[in-house]
């Protein structure tokens, strides 16, 4: 399995495949609807 580290402030691509937001807070300036992802594990940043 490939996993592939990307910023929340670049936009979603096709073949980006399951996107997880790893970070404790929310990214300031940016909507759920505009980064598009399928899970927000912030327990994972610690």
């Amino acid at each position: 399995m490939a996993f592939q580290v990307k910023r929340v402030h670049d936009d979603a691509g096709p073949a980006d495949g399951y996107r997880v937001l790893v970070d404790r807070l929310w990214p300031r300036g940016i909507s759920k609807d505009r980064a598009a992802l399928d899970r927000w594990a912030k327990e994972a940043a610690r």
